[in-house]
């Protein structure tokens, strides 16, 4: 077993070595020739492996210019189509709802990481400390929507997700199946600025509630069990109740209940491409499958951006260089996967 560097050491390793964005010429490249239009969400937070994948990529010889930034629906038809090739983006069981649109025209191959992407709902620590609050529940008390009220229309404000992104169906869900639409106002507008909203009005003692998941920089800036606390759903109630046993969460650390009743189910996030692509180009489709990116990397990295460090570029391969041993495995079987 490899054992991956993390990224804290990369700053270091940018000063020492020199490195510059540029992807490294290999010998053996398979890709030569062959061009790949490659997405990444408009969540910014799944930016950093994204660059990782189109580096590799280029290291195997194919052409990947800068990633389209395209919201879910638009990708899934697009990678159906195949105008765009693919994105590493894929967050399943939540992009399930996108299945009819891609099957039989694009796939599912590998994963970034299985399991460790949650979602779900926080309260600032010192909210649920002083008025009890342990589920989405208590937000129908008026003492509670009161404290979480910030502009005056008598409901707790919720940082929630923009239109189009899949976080938004279970959460629109969530407000009618727990009877909430008289209770919370869901802010929809740009995800970052909403929580950097939030962040600062944190700071300044006011009281919060959101929407994350993870890998983000908000877990990052708003530690679970220090400044906030994962609450529960009053039950788990999702547009697919075939995935409710994968929405309470055992050893949650954060959370005000152990296990912990999410309301979302644990995703992985996974690579979808265009399936015509695939089967030309065994290389990529080993490659994909031998990838994986440790989420504490994801974290940091989305924390360092959120401080203002965007060289994305330059980041992600400072991250291939520390973990070169193991990224050279991940090379070696594509390449033999192509001959």
């Amino acid at each position: 077993m490899f054992r991956l560097k993390t990224l804290p050491a990369l700053a270091a390793l940018m000063l020492t070595t020199g490195l510059t964005a540029a992807p490294a010429i290999a010998q053996d490249r398979p890709g030569e020739g062959t061009q790949i239009v490659m997405a990444q969400p408009t969540w910014d937070t799944g930016w950093f492996h994204t660059e990782i994948y189109r580096q590799l990529l280029q290291e195997l010889g194919y052409e990947v210019g800068a990633a389209l930034t395209l919201d879910n629906p638009p990708f899934y038809q697009s990678v159906a189509l195949g105008d765009v090739t693919m994105w590493v983006d894929g967050w399943f069981p939540l992009h399930s709802t996108y299945e009819s649109t891609f099957e039989g025209s694009a796939e599912i191959v590998g994963a970034v990481a299985r399991g460790g992407a949650l979602e779900g709902y926080l309260v600032d620590k010192a909210a649920a400390e002083e008025f009890g609050i342990t589920s989405l529940e208590d937000f129908k008390r008026d003492e509670v929507k009161a404290a979480f009220d910030r502009n005056g229309d008598g409901k707790a404000d919720l940082v929630a997700c923009p239109p189009g992104w899949g976080c938004e169906i279970n959460i629109e869900h969530h407000l009618d199946a727990y009877e909430l639409r008289d209770h919370l106002n869901p802010i929809k507008a740009g995800y970052s600025a909403s929580m950097a909203d939030a962040v600062a009005a944190y700071e300044s003692g006011e009281h919060i509630l959101f929407y994350t998941w993870t890998p983000n920089w908000t877990v990052n800036e708003l530690v679970p069990g220090e400044d906030v606390v994962w609450i529960e759903v009053p039950e788990v109630d999702l547009p697919d109740m075939s995935l409710a046993d994968a929405a309470t969460i055992a050893g949650l650390e954060g959370c005000v209940n152990d296990p912990c009743m999410l309301g979302f189910p644990a995703n992985d996030i996974v690579p979808v491409v265009n399936s015509e692509f695939l089967a030309d180009n065994p290389a990529v489709a080993a490659l994909l499958d031998a990838v994986e990116i440790p989420l504490t990397d994801i974290y940091a990295q989305n924390a360092a951006m959120n401080e203002g460090d965007d060289d994305i570029e330059a980041q992600a391969a400072a991250w291939i260089e520390a973990n070169r041993a193991a990224v050279d495995g991940w090379l070696d079987a594509a390449r033999a996967a192509q001959s």
